[in-house]
C-alpha cells in the first residue's frame, strides 16, 4: 500500500509544485515508485514542472468519470523510470471531480505504488479539501517570509482536523545569504513559530527556475543534495536538514555575501 501525501500550502507561489516534482523524483531515485496526482483542476501545472505537457492524452477527470482506466493516463518520466504522473484538466469546471473521487483513485493506484504525492492547489476552499480528503499525510510548504509563515500556520491548524499521521513543513526558497546576515529568518526561527520540526529546507536557486522552464527536475549540486535529504527524511523518519548558509560564514562568506547584495 502506498504513503499518500498532500503537498499543500496556505498561499500560492511558495513553490508546491516544484516540491512535489522533485520529491518524487528524489524517491524515485531511491528506488521507490512513485504516482504524482495534480489536483489543482483548471489550473494545473504539474505537467509543465515534468515537461510532459504534450504526451497527455488523458487526465484525471477522464479517470473519474470512466472514459479511461487509470493507467492509461499515468504517463511514466522519461528520466525516471519509477515515477509517474497523473495530469490534471485544464478545463475549469471543478465540480466534475469530488473529495471522494479522489480518494477513491488513490486508493486503486495505492496497489501499484509506494508513493502518491497529491499537488494540491493553493488556499483552503474546497480544492484544499478535495486533495487533503485523500490523504494520510501532509507535508506544508512556506517560504521564510511572514505572510506565507503565517499562511501555513493557519493551513496546520487546519490539518489538525484531519486524521493525518504524519504533517511535514519544508522551507522552500531559502536565501543561505540573507539568513547568515541576519536578514531573513532561519529555518529554526520558523520551526519555533510553527512549532514544528522541518523535514526539509530548499534553498533560493536560479538552477531550480531553469530546470523547471526546461521540464528537468533535481539537477545536480544543493539542489539535488536537499531533494535527496527531504526524500530520506520523509523516507525515513530522519530530520536531516541542509545547511544553507554554509557557503556565506568567515570571512569567505562575508565576501560572497557582500557581492551577492550588489548582483
Amino acid at each position: 500500500m502506498a504513503r499518500k501525501i498532500v503537498i499543500t500550502s496556505g498561499k500560492g507561489g511558495v513553490g508546491k509544485t516544484t516540491v512535489t516534482a522533485n520529491l518524487g523524483a528524489a524517491l524515485s531515485v531511491m528506488g521507490q515508485r512513485v504516482a504524482l496526482m495534480d489536483i489543482d483542476i483548471g489550473l494545473n501545472n504539474l505537467d509543465v514542472a515534468m515537461g510532459i505537457e504534450n504526451r497527455v492524452v488523458y487526465d484525471i477527470i477522464d479517470v473519474v468519470e470512466g472514459r479511461c482506466r487509470p493507467k492509461q493516463a499515468l504517463i511514466q518520466d522519461e528520466s525516471f523510470s519509477s515515477l509517474y504522473i497523473m495530469p490534471s484538466s485544464h478545463l475549469p469546471d471543478k465540480s466534475a471531480i469530488s473529495a471522494q473521487s479522489v480518494k477513491a483513485l488513490t486508493e486503486r493506484l495505492s496497489q501499484s505504488f509506494d508513493y502518491i504525492l497529491l499537488d494540491c492547489p493553493a488556499g483552503i476552499d474546497i480544492g484544499f479539501h478535495r486533495a487533503v480528503t485523500a490523504a494520510d499525510e501532509a507535508i506544508v510548504v512556506t517560504t521564510p517570509h511572514i505572510s506565507s509563515i503565517r499562511d501555513a500556520d493557519k493551513v496546520l491548524t487546519l490539518l489538525n482536523t484531519y486524521e493525518l499521521v504524519n504533517i511535514n513543513v519544508v522551507v522552500n526558497r531559502a536565501r543561505g545569504d540573507l539568513i547568515a546576515s541576519g536578514e531573513m529568518l532561519s529555518p529554526l526561527e520558523i520551526s519555533d513559530l510553527l512549532k514544528r520540526k522541518l523535514s526539509g529546507v530548499i534553498p533560493e536557486s536560479d538552477e531550480v527556475t531553469k530546470n523547471l522552464s526546461f521540464g528537468r527536475l533535481l539537477g545536480g549540486g544543493e539542489i539535488r543534495e536537499c531533494f535527496l535529504t527531504l526524500a530520506e527524511n520523509i523516507h525515513k523518519g530522519t530530520r536531516k536538514i541542509y545547511d544553507c548558509t554554509h557557503k556565506y560564514r568567515g570571512i569567505l562568506g562575508a565576501i560572497k555575501r557582500s557581492i551577492k547584495k550588489r548582483i
